[in-house]
C-alpha cells in the first residue's frame, strides 16, 4: 500500500515538474524536491522499489534543474 501511495506522489511530483523546466518556474523544484522526498521515504517504507525509483528519479530531474538554474552551486 505503501509503494502505491508512493507511486502516486511521483507522479504528481513529476507532473508538477514538468512546467518547472520552463524559463522563470525553476523555483518550482523548490517545493518539488521536498514532496518527492516523502515519496521517496514512503517508497522505502513500502515493499516494491518503483515508487521508491520514480521519487528519486524525480528528485534527480529537480536537482539537476536547479544546478543549471543557478539554483544551487
Amino acid at each position: 500500500m505503501l509503494n502505491i501511495i508512493s507511486v502516486l506522489i511521483g507522479l504528481v511530483a513529476l507532473v508538477f515538474a514538468v512546467p518547472a523546466f520552463l524559463p522563470l518556474l525553476g523555483w518550482a523544484n523548490w517545493l518539488i524536491i521536498p514532496v518527492a522526498v516523502i515519496g521517496a521515504a514512503l517508497g522505502m517504507a513500502g515493499r516494491g522499489t518503483a515508487g521508491r525509483n520514480l521519487n528519486l528519479f524525480v528528485i534527480i530531474v529537480g536537482i539537476v534543474r536547479l544546478m543549471l538554474g543557478g539554483g544551487i552551486l
